[in-house]
């Protein structure tokens, strides 16, 4: 279907329930005691991933957050409003069983399947808030997909099962990181004007990302001309450096740079741009 903001309903439903599957069929796979495994995002644990997945997605059909004193100043980790919202959430589950955990996930991802069903594409061309800033709802459910996915790697990597690396539900995901990084090449890699980026990502998702710097820095098709930089990388490793899964200084040695290597390492260091 063409839409006029590209974010077709039916694919991205389907992407997005495609998604909860998949991190369902996870969940229903651990173990007891693998809920309770460190996640890599400060004071989380696999269960406490949950719990905010869980209760975003309660959000959007309206539920409150529950009321949870959450002072920011013993947690680092707590630093804005939506970080603050989470923590809320996180914190009324924290001695929820796993069964509960995981009747509580299928409860509210079957609701949401069933609100986004009932929406049109105009629903989905209708402006929104998103966590980016303005743009559309379908903008946001896409955002929702990327979010999810990138969780379901959380637990994964806390519980050392590697999985789903590809498909379309990590495509869309990818299509949600590409377009942030004519703003890091740009704006916090300081690329200057007239370099043109590529970043070519290997593993289970291949695929090539181009960014050129004319005033500002875009994402492009291709390139004018010769790249300024490439980086090469694993676009697992991507995903985890832009979601601050990992520390670039540790990881600048598993990229594979040509041309200005300087630039190539200053984006590497400069990736992480989730919230």
């Amino acid at each position: 279907m063409t839409t006029t903001t590209g974010f077709d309903k039916d694919r991205i439903t389907g992407a997005l329930t495609s998604q909860w599957e998949s991190l369902d069929g996870l969940l229903a796979s651990l173990p007891a005691t693998a809920w309770d495994a460190p996640s890599a995002l400060p004071g989380w644990t696999v269960r406490d991933v949950v719990a905010h997945v869980i209760g975003t997605e309660a959000s959007l059909l309206g539920e409150q957050a529950p009321e949870a004193d959450v002072d920011v100043t013993e947690l680092p980790h707590v630093n804005n409003e939506i970080a603050a919202f989470n923590e809320r959430w996180v914190r009324s589950m924290r001695e929820s069983t796993p069964q509960r955990m995981l009747d509580r996930f299928r409860d509210v991802v079957a609701r949401r399947s069933d609100a986004l069903r009932a929406m049109t594409q105009d629903d989905f061309d209708a402006p929104s808030w998103t966590p980016v800033g303005k743009g559309t709802y379908g903008r946001f459910m896409r955002i929702r997909i990327f979010d999810t996915w990138l969780h379901e790697q959380d637990i994964r990597d806390a519980v050392g099962v590697p999985g789903h690396e590809a498909g379309p539900c990590v495509e869309h995901a990818f299509d949600e990181l590409a377009e942030s990084l004519g703003f890091v090449i740009g704006k916090r890699a300081a690329a200057p004007d007239g370099a043109g980026v590529t970043l070519e990502f290997t593993g289970a998702l291949r695929r090539s990302v181009h960014v050129a710097v004319d005033g500002r820095a875009a994402v492009v098709p291709e390139l004018p001309g010769p790249a300024t930089a490439t980086l090469r990388l694993d676009a697992g490793l991507f995903a985890r450096l832009a979601g601050g899964r990992v520390a670039a200084e540790d990881r600048l040695s598993d990229v594979e740079y040509s041309g200005d290597t300087e630039l190539g390492e200053r984006i590497v260091r400069n990736l992480a741009f989730t919230i």
